[in-house]
């Protein structure tokens, strides 16, 4: 459906090329183009006043507190904004410029997904932007961040390094602070453009030092498919809400849940010994203890965003490749992504952080991996884990991978959430 809702969307001239102008958010490219993402992220520093130099970049942001008496005082002052206000095409052009392959390519001659989760999130930045754009004003007073990616649907498990990529998306969405933003990416091929995957992103408006929730343009909707869409959004609002509430760090397993969890229980009892401390791994089966997969990573100043914290891109990007080395070396061969699920951004990562990642296979079935990536800054003076974000990863192999096997309840809680996860990306 989302795929279908761009394509009537790219139908209307007035919805496509003039957006980049008018919009406010991003003009055309060289020679007439569609824009790239180097064009997405040098609108993005002109936006918010940021600087490429670091030492400069540093006193952008301090200036950039004296532009909290531009924010609205509430939501009614905005002008409403339509869902074509925000609209944007992005080209990646992987076929067309070979020197631009390198940074995308893998050693398997496939595109790092990786990197795709980076252009995605400067993307919804900047649709956000396109959404809440005053030409009156020269820059930004919001500090617009991404609070969570509700989902990303694979269509397709191949990205071809060398045909060029297309991203278009927009506002569906708006909260009094919150905006959710689609995004559908397609590629090139055999003289047409295939549909490679749908994203949905959440993001939160701050004031511009980026400590209190800023108010953003209400949208408004023109015709039923947009209404489909904003119904969809506030459904999806509903969702998360409720899945929050049922959290099994809050409320304990269901009925169903709790009958699992005692069969796994009991498929692991050594039946000679008959005792509930002894405990054998079935066939075909590895403890949760043995599937995980750590990594560090020191935040450098070359992976800060706009407003001084590490790329939220970045975070996802090293995310994702722990969960797919974890699947690779559980199912012994090379995993496909099929879904990307609920990564919450539960605090910024500073510049100097020490990250610690830590991915856990937490469900299997068949031939599909799920995989919970943890991430956590430390500080080494005062010893303190504090963490940052969550991710979910679903993947598939070729073949048909071990059981994963809970031993303790913490792992079985692990076990039950990953399921969660699965049953809900089936389902869709």
């Amino acid at each position: 459906m989302l795929s279908q809702r761009f394509l009537l969307l790219r139908s209307a001239a007035s919805f496509t090329r003039r957006s980049f102008c008018t919009g406010g958010a991003l003009k055309q490219g060289k020679q007439g183009k569609a824009p790239d993402m180097i064009e997405v992220r040098n609108r993005l520093r002109e936006i918010v006043g940021a600087s490429t130099n670091w030492s400069d970049h540093q006193q952008a942001m301090a200036e950039r507190v004296s532009l909290s008496s531009m924010l609205a005082k509430s939501q009614n002052e905005l002008p409403a904004k339509r869902m074509k206000d925000s609209y944007l095409e992005v080209h990646l052009p992987l076929g067309s410029e070979p020197q631009l392959r390198e940074k995308y390519l893998t050693h398997h001659n496939t595109v790092r997904f990786g990197r795709i989760l980076e252009d995605l999130d400067s993307l919804a930045v900047l649709i956000s932007y396109s959404h809440t754009y005053n030409s009156e004003l020269k820059r930004s007073p919001l500090s617009i961040v991404t609070a969570l990616v509700d989902k990303i649907d694979m269509r397709q498990h191949v990205i071809y390094p060398d045909c060029d990529i297309k991203f278009t998306g927009h506002v569906t969405w708006v909260g009094k602070s919150s905006i959710e933003a689609k995004i559908h990416m397609s590629q090139y091929r055999d003289g047409a453009y295939a549909s490679v995957l749908d994203a949905t992103f959440v993001m939160v408006a701050r004031d511009p030092g980026n400590k209190r929730a800023a108010f953003v343009n209400p949208l408004t909707p023109e015709g039923p498919e947009e209404e489909r869409l904003l119904q969809e959004g506030e459904a999806n609002k509903s969702r998360r809400v409720e899945l929050s509430t049922a959290s099994l760090l809050k409320v304990a397993p269901t009925q169903d849940e709790r009958t699992v969890v005692h069969g796994l229980f009991l498929n692991t009892l050594d039946t000679n010994t008959v005792s509930f401390r002894s405990r054998i791994l079935p066939p075909n089966s590895v403890w949760m203890e043995d599937a995980k997969l750590k990594g560090l990573e020191i935040c450098h100043p070359q992976e800060r965003n706009i407003f001084n914290r590490i790329f939220g891109g970045f975070l996802m990007r090293k995310a994702y490749e722990l969960g797919w080395a974890n699947a690779c070396s559980y199912g012994g061969c090379r995993p496909s992504l099929v879904a990307v699920d609920d990564i919450l951004f539960q605090k910024p990562v500073e510049i100097g952080s020490l990250l610690m990642l830590s991915s856990q296979v937490c469900y299997t079935q068949g031939t599909y991996v799920q995989v919970r990536v943890h991430s956590e800054v430390f500080d080494p003076l005062t010893r303190q884990h504090n963490t940052t974000n969550i991710f979910h990863f679903t993947f598939t192999s070729d073949r048909d991978v071990p059981n994963i096997m809970p031993k303790t309840y913490g792992e079985s809680m692990l076990y039950l959430d990953g399921k969660r996860h699965f049953d809900q990306t089936v389902a869709c």
